[in-house]
């Protein structure tokens, strides 16, 4: 199975970057994992923002497959735990899927043609975050659901 994270725009601050890099390492212990960062677009401060978001969702989609799992973080996606994330993605395991693509937008969200193709959208708080810790929080939960599930001893309740 291969992990995909897709990301609009780069991950700026050396800080994240580092922790970003060590839940990509732990993860493919696991499986195989990458990122994918999308450059912000040229001429973006220009464009009203839905053109920004119709341009990132072209770009996007393009690099997802038809046979993806595709899952979407939005603001307005369903709130989970821990655990049932865990779950979650064993569900997905078990399918036999070759490819599940989590996708984080840009700074004005994801354009609705990306809500439609995807499968689920989640949500990782009704709070607002800087947009590059949301990558870092994701990852990290990420790992954490793999943890639980081979049931060692990184996650608390």
């Amino acid at each position: 199975m291969n992990i995909r994270l897709i990301f609009m725009g780069k991950t700026d601050d050396q800080n994240i970057r580092d922790l970003l890099d060590d839940y990509i390492r732990r993860i493919t212990r696991y499986y195989h994992c990458t990122i994918h960062e999308i450059p912000t677009l040229k001429k973006s401060s220009s464009m009203r923002e839905e053109e920004v978001k119709s341009a990132e969702a072209d770009i996007i989609l393009s690099q997802v497959t038809k046979d993806d799992i595709v899952v979407l973080l939005d603001e307005r996606g369903k709130e989970i735990r821990s655990l049932d994330f865990a779950s979650f993605m064993n569900q997905r395991f078990l399918s036999g899927m070759k490819g599940l693509v989590f996708i984080i937008g840009g700074a004005y969200g994801a354009d609705q043609r990306i809500k439609n193709r995807a499968d689920h959208i989640l949500s990782l708080s009704r709070m607002t975050f800087p947009h590059q810790l949301v990558r870092l929080l994701f990852t990290e939960q990420l790992y954490r659901a793999l943890t639980i599930l081979r049931n060692e001893p990184y996650h608390h309740e």
